[in-house]
């Protein structure tokens, strides 16, 4: 596992795929606050609970001046699909090889149902408009996150 991003500290830069099959580079929001979330898998209960609550949430966030970005190693056809039954409105990106979930800590190993094993750690950070790490949560619990993201930002 890599290491934890630090307040403060640069966002790693990445150019990944949406859900539609076009690339997308986080350096096209430099000037704009940005919300970027790891899940595990799309469609699966927990993950779908999260970015439904995140689409819900979005024209509240949209007008606090946050765009929310949600990443996951699934192929752009299966978040395509997310999309489509979920109605998701927020951006679905695909890190297949985990690369960019490696570079900001939201892979390695991590307790599941009381054994230790190595994936997706669900992780929530803000970049500011300068690009730097705002806020970083590791380990965040898909139910309720939102609402906890949103008490922490001041927006409730």
């Amino acid at each position: 596992m890599s290491d934890r991003l630090k307040i403060g500290a640069a966002a790693p830069q990445f150019q990944l795929t949406d859900d539609a099959g076009r690339d997308f580079l986080l350096s096209q929001l430099r000037g704009h606050r940005v919300i970027v979330y790891f899940y595990p898998a799309a469609m699966t209960p927990g993950c779908t609970k999260q970015a439904c609550d995140f689409t819900e949430s979005l024209d509240s966030l949209q007008a606090h001046g946050y765009t929310v970005i949600g990443i996951s190693p699934d192929k752009p056809e299966k978040l395509a699909k997310f999309r489509e039954r979920d109605h998701l409105t927020i951006t679905l990106l695909s890190d297949p090889d985990k690369s960019v979930m490696k570079e900001w800590g939201a892979f390695g190993e991590k307790m599941l149902y009381g054994k230790k094993v190595t994936g997706v750690i669900r992780s929530t950070f803000v970049v500011d408009e300068e690009g730097k790490i705002e806020h970083a949560w590791y380990n965040v619990k898909a139910t309720g996150h939102v609402a906890k993201l949103r008490r922490d930002l001041g927006l409730d």
